[in-house]
């Protein structure tokens, strides 16, 4: 028998309760949860050294991956970051007082404005993004490298599956 993980004491109390609770599908959401969790946690330490939340840290984060001159319209901003548009305001007031980022008006649209990383900011999201990274590096580091990558994958192919698809592709036919 293999080494059992918490997940596993969780579905042996469901099977001997309600076994028709104790599926493969609550195996994942269980294991995926816990998964999730432990990202968390260590994106959180790093964030917490700079006083920033993992919302703030997102939006820095897509408008550096932009590329120069690393700005957005606020509502795609919101799309491309999963956030809603009031919550995106809030995020974006934070970041401004913060010197990260800078609202400027549209000349080409009046009623429109781009949200702007300001260098500050284009240092603080590098920064983050690789601090995140070895944190992110260090968590998998018992895990082989193969393991790790085929799980990516297999999770690509969930995410897929349950229609989640890049902007620019169009869903697939149900």
């Amino acid at each position: 028998m293999t080494d059992r993980d918490l997940v596993d004491e969780v579905i042996e109390g469901w099977r001997a309760e309600l076994p028709e609770a104790a599926t493969v599908e609550l195996e994942i959401v269980k294991r995926a949860g816990r998964l999730k969790g432990r990202v968390e946690e260590v994106t959180q330490v790093v964030l917490g050294r700079y006083g920033l939340t993992y919302a703030e840290f997102d939006v820095l984060a897509t408008l550096r991956r932009e590329g120069e001159p690393y700005r957005l319209k606020p509502s795609r901003l919101a799309a491309r970051s999963m956030l809603t548009t009031g919550g995106t305001s809030n995020i974006l007031q934070r970041l401004v007082g913060a010197g990260l980022v800078e609202r400027e008006p549209d000349p080409a649209d009046g009623r429109s404005s781009w949200v702007r990383l300001t260098p500050l900011g284009v240092r603080r999201a590098e920064e983050l993004a690789m601090e995140t990274t070895r944190a992110h590096r260090e968590m998998l580091a018992g895990v082989p490298p193969a393991t790790v990558r085929a799980l990516a994958d297999l999770l690509r192919d969930v995410l897929l599956a349950l229609g989640e698809r890049a902007e620019d592709e169009a869903p697939a036919p149900r």
